[in-house]
């Protein structure tokens, strides 16, 4: 039997998940046969509109409609700035400054033109990861909370990337050898980023949404095993 996926929120018109890493949206490029919007109609018995995106390997809130009037109402919200969205994130070593903006363009698509992008970073933790280093000494990784400005493919990966600091995990824009040692000796066997909250005010009915979902256990428990304490993430 096929898990249900954990509804965090529903209403009349929407529907929204705490998407686990590793299951995409709908189909795309990948070779996947099972998706969000296949698994939930057939959990609700209604067909649903994706509001947003959200990666594969990215876990955490993915905002759904459940008609297609909806799915506009909710969309015209995120072009028009009505949408907050708050990710946690696991980098490689400290940022400098505790806190910044990134502006710097990325491409919309593989081989396109570079657009502005802008995304928002503050430290939230720091954690020391024995033999990590490639000496075999201990190294830093922190927590980033990052909040995106716009809406680019890929751009919280590609910003952390940009100031020197991927993300665990990352197969496109992280450190290889990082990424091994975090599956074989750390067990985080997954993209460190996680899709925390998100707070949308819908134009035409008025309604906020506010939507959260906690670090997953994928995360959660790793990372505790290490001596972070999750209440800084808070």
């Amino acid at each position: 039997m096929t898990p249900l996926l954990p509804i965090i929120h529903e209403t009349g018109g929407f529907v929204a998940i705490d998407k686990p890493s590793g299951l995409s949206v709908h189909r795309g490029l990948s070779h996947d046969t099972v998706f969000v919007v296949t698994l939930l109609r057939e959990q609700l018995g209604a067909a649903v509109f994706p509001v947003h995106r959200l990666d594969r390997a990215t876990s955490g809130v993915l905002l759904l409609a459940k008609d297609a009037a909806s799915a506009r109402e909710a969309q015209s919200a995120f072009v028009e700035g009505g949408a907050e969205k708050c990710y946690l994130a696991l980098v490689r070593g400290v940022p400098a400054a505790p806190s910044g903006l990134i502006d710097a363009p990325v491409p919309k698509g593989e081989g396109e033109e570079r657009v502005p992008a802008r995304t928002r970073y503050r430290t939230l933790a720091v954690v020391e990861v024995p033999g990590a280093d490639r000496s075999g000494a201990a190294r830093r990784f922190a927590v980033v909370e990052a909040r995106p400005e716009t809406g680019r493919f890929h751009q919280i990966r590609r910003h952390l990337k940009h100031i020197g600091h991927p993300l665990v995990g990352d197969t496109n824009y992280g450190d290889g050898r990082v990424n091994r040692f975090f599956r074989e000796h750390v067990g985080i066997t997954r993209l460190g980023l996680h899709a925390a909250s998100l707070d949308l005010d819908l134009p035409g009915s008025g309604q906020k949404l506010h939507l959260t979902a906690p670090l997953p256990a994928d995360l959660a428990a790793p990372l505790v095993r290490l001596g972070l304490d999750l209440s800084l993430l808070a």
